[in-house]
Order: structure tokens, then C-alpha cells, then sequence
């Protein structure tokens, strides 16, 4: 009795870990593989010449700017001035990855996604000013009073 009892919980667990990513769970991965080869091109010594034109970015999926920073970073990833680095292994893997988290954003996800702020800036620099609504503002403004 034990061992297939064992067996159906092992065997519950293993199918628990199989589902398929949900579209947002599939935004946030890949978009943290991204940042990852950023991080990684930025460091690899051989690249550096080819990172050196990219922008600087910081992916946040829940920053409504992220879907034109995407787009401008894939204009200059497919239109790379020197063709070497448009050939290079990962550079052509960090193009996939970045058309493929902006069809998913744009087409596929689109009504799922909800944006949390509209900092265009924090997608450059990784650091995000706090926005109050209206509300919060008006009972701060009545706090102070």
C-alpha cells in the first residue's frame, strides 16, 4: 500500500510541474532571459563592441512604455550597423528572444497584461519614481493640512 501510495503523490507532483506557462507567466520568463543575456553580453569581452550600440534597457512588462522601447531596441538589434555582431550567436538569439516577448505583448497577451505605471524613464535607468493616484494624493494633501 505505501509504495503506491507513494506513487500517486510522486506521480501528482510530476504532473503539477507540467502544465504549460500561462501567457503571462511566459512574459515574465522571458523577459527575465532577456535581462539575462543583456547582463551577459554586457560582460562577454567579445561583444562588447556589438552591445556598445544598444540601449540601455530595463524590462518591466507592467510599464505601458515597454511595448515602444521594445520596438525601438528591436529596430536597432535587426538594423545593426556592423554585420558581424548582426551574425553573432547571441545576438541573434537576444533578437529572437526580444521579437518573441514583443508579439507575445503586443498580439498574443494583449488583453491580458496590466500596466502598473508609465515611467518611460525607469525602463532606462531600473529605477522607478512612485506615482500617486488622485486619491492618495488627496489624503496626503489632508494629512499635512
Amino acid at each position: 500500500m505505501r509504495p503506491a501510495c507513494f506513487f500517486c503523490v510522486f506521480s501528482f507532483i510530476w504532473l503539477a510541474e507540467c502544465t504549460p506557462p500561462t501567457c503571462y507567466s511566459r512574459m515574465l520568463e522571458l523577459s527575465k532571459e532577456i535581462m539575462q543575456l543583456l547582463e551577459k553580453l554586457h560582460n562577454y569581452t567579445r561583444a562588447k563592441t556589438c552591445v556598445e550600440v544598444l540601449p540601455k534597457m530595463f524590462i518591466d512588462v507592467h510599464n505601458s512604455c515597454i511595448t515602444t522601447k521594445l520596438r525601438d531596441f528591436l529596430y536597432i538589434l535587426l538594423n545593426h550597423p556592423t554585420q558581424s555582431c548582426q551574425e553573432r550567436p547571441r545576438i541573434v538569439l537576444l533578437k529572437l528572444k526580444v521579437t518573441n516577448l514583443y508579439k507575445i505583448i503586443n498580439k498574443i497577451c494583449h488583453r491580458e497584461l496590466v500596466f502598473l505605471t508609465d515611467d518611460c524613464e525607469a525602463l532606462e535607468t531600473g529605477q522607478s519614481t512612485p506615482r500617486y493616484g488622485e486619491d492618495r494624493l488627496q489624503l496626503l494633501v489632508e494629512e499635512k493640512r
